[in-house]
């Protein structure tokens, strides 16, 4: 574990309509390789670069805290619900250094797809002046980027992305190979929406409570599930 004064804290957001297996084992992986001392699992409130959830927001935090019960250094943070409106990454970050402090090392997971478009992030830039970012990719896969990203990201692209971690406490970028599942949330939706079962591609506890209040059921009689 590290010091009280150099946490490390990994930052994992996204939708989670609904959290799954996919999720959960990149979020344990990651912890794993770089050694986190806790991964916060972040909620967006309205996503900017997508459609609407389908769950409502207070049914996706209560998903994620039946997922996080079963792992120890997971915790739900709640803070872009609260804020409400659109969820930028950014105004996140501030929000966790301002209330961790300037030593702790915060490691903002991301995915290599979403990395890609990094570039379209509100004030992309300033993402590294308050955390490292960590992609994590299929083995082998490659950044695919536009010129001027991918200037920025080779000039923070660490070799080493454990003593990129041990010496710093944002300002990296980290990339980690990862065998990561195949399992989308929109595949469990559509799943539920058609009666079959998605067991084992998500927490039981959180299926169970999926189907007790008929969340995707429910949503897809109501609007139609076109994600």
């Amino acid at each position: 574990m590290s010091s009280s004064a150099a946490r490390r804290i990994g930052i994992f957001g996204g939708t989670f309509d609904p959290v799954h297996n996919g999720h959960l084992r990149t979020a344990l992986e990651v912890a794993e390789l770089l050694a986190l001392d806790e991964l916060r699992l972040v909620p967006a409130s309205v996503p900017p670069h997508r459609g609407a959830p389908l769950a409502t927001a207070m049914e996706r935090l209560r998903m994620l805290e039946l997922a996080a019960d079963a792992n120890p250094g997971f915790v739900v943070d709640d803070r872009e619900l609260v804020r409400g409106g659109a969820s930028y990454t950014i105004d996140t970050l501030r929000s966790l250094r301002a209330e961790l402090g300037a030593a702790a090392r915060l490691c903002l997971i991301v995915g290599l797809d979403a990395f890609a478009a990094i570039d379209t992030w509100r004030e992309w830039r300033a993402l590294a002046e308050h955390a490292h970012l960590v992609v994590v990719q299929r083995p082998g896969a490659g950044l695919a980027l536009g010129e001027e990203a991918g200037r920025w990201a080779a000039a923070r692209l660490a070799g080493d992305p454990a003593a990129a971690l041990a010496g710093a406490a944002h300002g990296a970028i980290l990339r980690l190979e990862l065998t990561q599942l195949a399992i989308s949330a929109t595949h469990i939706r559509a799943l539920l929406a058609e009666g079959r079962s998605p067991r084992y591609l998500l927490p039981d506890a959180v299926l169970d409570y999926i189907r007790e209040n008929r969340i995707y059921t429910r949503a897809a009689a109501q609007t139609g599930d076109t994600d």
